[in-house]
């Protein structure tokens, strides 16, 4: 993630991404309420399934605090739509700009290393923003397992 990039107490960049039902969506939606933004790699992959479900099970525990889910990939709106139906998600998911969107405002977007190879990719990064739109709390460089959790307790504290 980028020095220079938003962080606690900032606004959250307002920038619209697509659904998979063709509508957008955009951080200022969810205005008046807290909301948990959190971007992915890529749908059906090991560590991005498991983040996808994690979330969804805890949805009802999200929606009882008053508390959007929205998970972020670069994948198109058609790949999002099988993804939430072949593991049931019940999260809403959207896909960000090729370029110029959310993720690169935020700096997760980002050149990441695997196997000597260099190249764009998306950083496993989530973001809690209150209900004036501000990032009240961000976890940059996810790891997956318990994080689902780790939110949910933060954004019951928040």
């Amino acid at each position: 993630m980028s020095k220079n990039a938003p962080g606690v107490g900032d606004p959250m960049p307002d920038i619209a991404m697509e659904k998979p039902d063709g509508g957008t969506v955009r951080p200022s939606d969810f205005r008046g309420r807290k909301a948990v933004v959190y971007f992915y790699p890529k749908d059906d992959t090991p560590g991005c399934t498991t983040e996808a479900k994690d979330f969804s099970a805890l949805k009802a525990e999200f929606d009882k605090v008053g508390v959007a889910l929205l998970g972020v990939s670069k994948d198109p709106p058609k790949k999002h739509q099988k993804f939430i139906d072949k593991h049931g998600l019940s999260i809403d998911l959207a896909t960000d700009a090729e370029d110029g969107g959310l993720s690169d405002a935020l700096g997760v977007w980002a050149e990441k290393q695997m196997y000597g190879r260099t190249y764009m990719g998306m950083v496993r990064a989530t973001y809690l923003i209150a209900e004036d739109g501000t990032i009240a709390q961000v976890w940059p460089k996810v790891k997956v397992k318990g994080h689902a959790e780790e939110v949910l307790a933060a954004a019951r504290g928040a």
